[in-house]
């Protein structure tokens, strides 16, 4: 018989239960009792819908409170060097993610005497508030890095796998518990800043090794049956040095339980979603040994419904090489990226519905998939015929004005008038900022008058004109503050704004939004992103209005704030039926319209940020040089369609630029600003080796805590960048944008920076 698995569920909980639970936990307003049972309920819920959809392979194990990879580090026992000799000692709490989600909200820069005696994690990460915001992979989730070093001991300090496990049990429910492989795992970890320069902690593997043993021990005595352990860094091009080690580490593994008797491994897992081709080899591979196969045929990583004949004909050519008994279909990758469920949304048409699959529905497909291999096909195949159809037709007919116009597209429109030393002169004229110019990437905090103004506007409780009454309101404020503190190049505050990508979406045409649709991209930060269904187009001016409104109050100078194509459309669900190039360079064309006006709207500064163009690399580096040619194609056709004085900016978070500095270059982009501060200013090095020439605006401070910087600490870095990074070419700017910090804090943190930049004009005059 076929079965059918799922390698991981959502774990935010209907409604965002987790995070209102979490929350209200920081807040006071709920206990560590009430977080933890909120967070069972959860996990029953899950299995529960995982197992009513006809699923055979549950998971467990892959829940968390924050963030997954920091959960192994804390199930292994890892606590960094540098903070046993602070005094940290490890033990294992009764409610250890209760304190660590406490942790993330109370940051200082000491240690508070009420927390003299918590347990370690509540301490690390007050000590160290920068570790999250790594990108897993090619996906949007964020990773949480604990540090590493040869020194790194390993311990069993909570068996997480085995008590989920039994608690899956109890419930009548069995389940195959999931763990990050050894190999995996220590190629994620961060590697500590003490260690010495030739340490990798892959190094540590040997002493990792008896920890995965014992839990897998544990897991066999409790009945466990399979046990799936992940190795994502299988599909990177550095796993191809890494055969020795997954030879050793699997065949060390393998004795531990009783299924693998005869190779390291009871079966392999495919993504056949996004590489269908490999099929054939694998199988060939496989057929003269006794594993087994296990097709990820339905998506882990997209929301349409699957093609079920399709994905049957594919099935049962490894059913007819293999057998049946030897075949698991499953969703390709687990389904944390994913929406939970199509069910609750009551606002999409019941056209839109046909073409969508969220995580209980790629439940219900899996399981309607191997029912169909074992000879019990179901009517849902029938409609699902028709739905597959109905899509394809409205797609096919989508807008061929867009289409065309991209087809259109010239060498012309990819490049600015004049190089950037003629620029910058035209520039100057037109902006007249000093040496050492200051300014925000853009946003300032979103009060709860402002969330309040946005939901009252949303459920018709006030008219569009008192709600723009009150965004004025909030840009006339933040203008006020930015003359009050001295800034140079002023940003209206994006008040407006809901999301960075959400808010353009609404505006162009080809999107649609759901209304439960959130998907945890770390911790309790939940995105809704929109789905691109049809091709893009801009019907009206976007931001001007706003902008222009801005510019109104003052005489400095005002950046035009804008989200890039490529951000946009990573942030996004992506069409499936057409190329994400095709989808980046429509959304550049109507985002070039958008420049062009908010130029001609007497608007000299424009920022388009993209800070997932790093995020969006394709996984094997052989099909970077593609990707890295329509993206930044996508981002010059943006911003080349006006004059030589408009100064065009780019924004770009959490980057490792080492690999694709060539493509930043080539952005041509008038500044750029990063985030320098909180990779300690590592980056610069990067643009040093390159000759970057075009301005920069390293952060000068970290802006994902409530921690306001001194101002001696901000002249100190900017010290570090002149040594760097010539002087002429410096911007004087916070990490990233103020949305989610507070007023005081971002009026101190800025008027710090000020005086800061003041300095610097004196000292390198």
């Amino acid at each position: 018989m076929v079965k059918s698995a799922v390698l991981g569920y959502p774990r935010i909980g209907v409604g965002r239960a987790m995070k209102k639970v979490i929350e209200n936990y920081w807040n006071g307003k709920a206990t560590a009792e009430e977080l933890q049972e909120v967070a069972k309920n959860v996990r029953k819920e899950r299995w529960q819908t995982i197992q009513k959809a006809g699923v055979d392979i549950i998971p467990s194990g892959d829940f968390t409170l924050y963030d997954h990879l920091l959960d192994h580090s804390f199930n292994f026992g890892v606590i960094p060097e540098r903070y046993v000799s602070q005094g940290m000692s490890l033990r294992t709490p009764t409610s250890p993610w209760a304190v660590v989600v406490r942790s993330r909200r109370r940051v200082s820069t000491s240690l508070p005497r009420r927390w003299a005696s918590c347990e370690w994690l509540i301490l690390f990460l007050s000590l160290d508030p920068t570790l999250a915001d790594e990108i897993s992979f090619d996906s949007n989730y964020h990773i949480v890095k604990v540090d590493h070093e040869p020194k790194t001991a390993f311990k069993l300090n909570n068996n997480q796998w085995l008590s989920e496990y039994e608690e899956a049990k109890a419930l009548g429910i069995e389940t195959r518990p999931v763990l990050f492989g050894p190999i995996t795992y220590l190629s994620l970890v961060r590697k500590s800043r003490d260690s010495p320069a030739e340490f990798e902690p892959l190094e540590l593997l040997d002493s990792l090794i008896p920890i995965y043993k014992e839990v897998l021990e544990s897991l066999k005595k409790a009945g466990a049956q399979e046990v799936q352990i992940d190795e994502p860094i299988l599909v990177l091009d550095k796993a191809e040095a890494y055969g020795d080690l997954f030879k050793k580490v699997y065949e060390a593994l393998s004795p531990s339980i009783e299924f693998l008797k005869d190779l390291p491994i009871h079966a392999l897992h495919l993504d056949l979603d996004r590489e269908p081709k490999q099929l054939d080899e694998v199988l060939a591979a496989l057929k003269p040994t006794k594993a087994g196969i296990e097709l990820g045929v339905v998506s882990g990583r997209n929301i349409w419904k699957n093609d079920l004949k399709a994905s049957k004909a594919l099935a049962e050519k490894a059913v007819a090489e293999l057998g049946a008994d030897r075949v698991v279909v499953s969703t390709s990758s687990s389904l944390l990226h994913t929406p939970i469920s199509l069910k609750v949304e009551t606002k999409l048409t019941e056209q839109q519905k046909s073409w969508l699959s969220f995580a209980e529905e790629k439940c219900e497909e899996v399981a309607a998939l191997a029912a169909a291999l074992n000879g019990q096909e179901s009517s849902l195949f029938e409609q699902n015929t028709k739905d597959i159809a109905a899509r394809r037709e409205f797609e096919r007919t989508s807008d061929s004005a867009v289409r065309d116009r991209v087809a259109g597209i010239t060498e012309e429109q990819l490049a600015r008038k004049a190089p950037f030393p003629e620029r910058r002169a035209a520039q100057k004229k037109h902006l007249n900022l000093p040496k050492f110019p200051t300014t925000t990437i853009g946003s300032f905090p979103q009060t709860k008058e402002i969330r309040l103004a946005r939901s009252k506007f949303g459920k018709g409780e006030i008219s569009q004109e008192e709600y723009e009454k009150a965004m004025e309101a909030e840009i006339r404020h933040a203008c006020e503050f930015q003359e009050k503190v001295g800034l140079d190049l002023f940003v209206h505050g994006e008040p407006e704004r809901n999301d960075m990508v959400q808010y353009f979406g609404e505006q162009l045409n080809g999107f649609i939004f759901t209304q439960l649709g959130w998907v945890q991209s770390y911790g309790s930060r939940y995105v809704r992103p929109p789905i691109v269904v049809s091709d893009v187009s801009r019907p009206s001016p976007m931001t001007v209005r706003w902008s222009a409104y801005a510019q109104s109050q003052t005489s400095k100078p005002m950046k035009g704030m804008l989200t890039g194509p490529v951000t946009i459309l990573n942030w996004s669900f992506p069409r499936a039926d057409v190329s994400k190039e095709i989808q980046s360079k429509q959304l550049a064309l109507a985002l070039r319209d958008e420049v062009v006006d908010l130029a001609n709207a007497g608007i000299k500064a424009i920022q388009v940020d993209e800070p997932a163009i790093r995020e969006g690399l394709p996984l094997r580096k052989a099909d970077w040089d593609n990707y890295l040619r329509w993206a930044v194609d996508s981002f010059r056709l943006s911003t080349s369609g006006v004059e030589n004085d408009i100064q065009v900016h780019s924004h770009f978070c959490y980057s490792d630029f080492g690999d694709i500095f060539p493509s930043i270059q080539r952005l041509d982009a008038d500044v750029i600003s990063i985030e320098a501060s909180k990779a300690d200013l590592k980056l610069l090095d990067v643009f040093k080796s390159y000759g970057y020439s075009n301005e920069i605006g390293p952060g000068v401070y970290d802006i994902h805590s409530p921690r306001v910087p001194g101002e001696q600490e901000i002249k100190d870095r900017i010290a570090s960048m002149v040594k760097v990074l010539p002087a002429d070419l410096l911007v004087v700017n916070p990490d990233c944008g103020l949305k989610t910090r507070g007023w005081k804090e971002t009026e101190e943190s800025l008027a710090n920076l000020v005086a800061a930049a003041r300095w610097a004009r004196e000292t390198y005059a």
